[in-house]
């Protein structure tokens, strides 16, 4: 009966061509800090990203991939939790509380592809509370959550006066701490483990996870070189400083706002993403490796790629460096898949959140979705662009700081320690720069938004009580004469 029903779930799966023998490997190439937008291909004409570039172009991107928030300023380390465990925010935040115990139980992804046949493998960036290497089956570099870094690296560059970092010097450590720059080793772990593979009957899982592009952002100088200061624009929605950030949890003394100086002047700006876009380009290079390696060693046909990143990064747009924010630039990430039978250089802007990979993979394995898990396969999607997405809006939070609903191309962010609210028409204003809350004819939308949010509170077990700091709001506030609702600050 068990053989039965497990050959009816491959049966039915849809995970790979029927040319494509038995289950297919799968290979997860994870960033940090990795803006959505900070590839070539999809549109930032600065940056030099031609392997990545080349995955775009071999399969299909999902350019509204979402990360739902976090209850650390380390927001990877939410989003890493979700990932490994399947949980949405707030019953992954649980989890990681009892993070071995999940372990113990073997319901992390890893294990749940091992529970079938895979060869786990893990090298990178991991920071979660339990041992990488009792998680997978083999791991190498076991990275925290960042390289070293050192207080030359912060408030800097200052107008008039010298910068004292360089990101190509090694004796400031960090990526370069222990003489070879850690990318590389996190290609080079991985293109091992590719070559030992080849000989191998069962199919592999590779958790290969960088720490790039996150700071200390170290690269090699002739990387740094390929971004002369002038060749950088500032961003259009560049703020010397954002007006509610004490109010939101991202203000002065958070370690990743510390990175530049206040205020943000165009100097700093530019510098922040110079180093920026050279680490990516480092980074993109690494990843080229990779995938020439299992192209020479015959096993690109039978495997699914995924690309994405835990969450993405302000560095300079609004006035903030970090990701602790609720705009696209830092909820938003890259999402590529390439895999058999995947359309080439497609886009589908269904929203999804990035860690939809982990039940996308779990469907290619043929493992049945566990009841834990609470993110969604993207292969319907894949097959048939048109069908509805499986999430009716996008939700995000930060702490008890802010809280965020996506939906229909309007954005609701609130700030409720301050009883801010902030409207905005991405599909009209896709930079964010148009705070639309206090316009009367939006107030249905508001409100519309606002009674979205407290559903998607209920269904994610979020205790933040909203309603009581915006009565205004709630779906059972009178209306003004004119038709539209009180509004909080803007």
């Amino acid at each position: 009966m068990i053989r039965f029903l497990l050959f009816t779930v491959l049966l039915l799966s849809p995970r790979v061509d029927a040319a494509s023998p038995g289950r297919p490997n799968i290979l997860f190439l994870f960033a940090d800090d990795y803006c959505f937008e900070a590839l070539h291909a999809l549109g930032d004409r600065v940056v030099e990203t031609p392997n990545l570039d080349r995955l775009v172009a071999r399969g299909t991107t999902f350019t509204h991939a979402y990360n739902m928030g976090s209850w650390s300023p380390a927001v990877c380390i939410a989003s890493r939790t979700m990932l490994l465990t399947g949980r949405s925010v707030w019953q992954a935040q649980a989890a990681h509380r009892a993070l071995d115990t999940e372990r113990t139980a073997g319901r992390l992804w890893p294990q749940l592809l091992a529970g079938v046949g895979y060869r786990t493998y893990m090298t990178g960036k991991w920071h979660l509370p339990i041992d990488a290497a009792q998680t997978f089956d083999q791991t190498s570099h076991v990275r925290p959550g960042m390289p070293k870094d050192t207080p030359e690296g912060y408030s800097r560059p200052v107008d008039g006066q010298p910068d004292p970092w360089n990101p190509a010097d090694p004796k400031f450590g960090g990526y370069w701490e222990g003489g070879k720059h850690w990318s590389e080793i996190t290609a080079e772990d991985t293109l091992a483990f590719l070559h030992d593979a080849r000989g191998r009957t069962e199919p592999f899982f590779i958790y290969c996870a960088f720490n790039a592009p996150h700071d200390p952002r170290q690269a090699p100088q002739t990387y740094l070189d390929r971004y002369p200061l002038e060749r950088i624009p500032v961003p259009v929605n560049a703020l010397a400083e954002y007006p509610h950030a004490e109010a939101m949890g991202a203000g002065r003394t958070l370690r990743d706002e510390r990175l530049a100086p206040y205020p943000r002047t165009d100097r700093s700006i530019k510098t922040q993403r110079r180093e920026y876009y050279a680490l990516i380009t480092h980074l993109d290079a690494q990843i080229g490796r990779v995938l020439q390696a299992l192209e020479a060693n015959g096993q690109a046909d039978n495997t699914w790629i995924f690309f994405t990143a835990d969450h993405g990064l302000a560095v300079g747009q609004h006035g903030l460096m970090g990701k602790q924010n609720m705009y696209e630039h830092s909820l938003r990430v890259p999402f590529i898949v390439v895999g058999p039978g995947v359309n080439p250089d497609r886009k589908i802007a269904t929203p999804i959140y990035l860690q939809d990979v982990m039940a996308t993979t779990l469907e290619l394995a043929g493992v049945a979705k566990p009841r834990q898990v609470y993110f969604h396969s993207v292969l319907p999607l894949l097959r048939d662009p048109r069908q509805p997405g499986a999430y009716p809006e996008i939700y995000g939070a930060y702490l008890d700081r802010q809280r965020a609903i996506v939906q229909g191309g309007f954005k609701l962010i609130l700030y409720p320690l301050g009883r801010v609210a902030r409207l905005f028409h991405l599909s009209e204003d896709p930079h964010e720069m148009k705070d639309l809350a206090l316009d009367p004819t939006h107030a249905p939308m508001l409100r519309r938004l606002f009674s979205r949010l407290i559903d998607q509170q209920r269904q994610l077990n979020d205790a933040l009580d909203l309603t009581s700091l915006y009565p205004e709001l709630a779906p059972t506030a009178p209306a003004t004469a004119g038709g539209s609702s009180p509004k909080p600050r803007a």
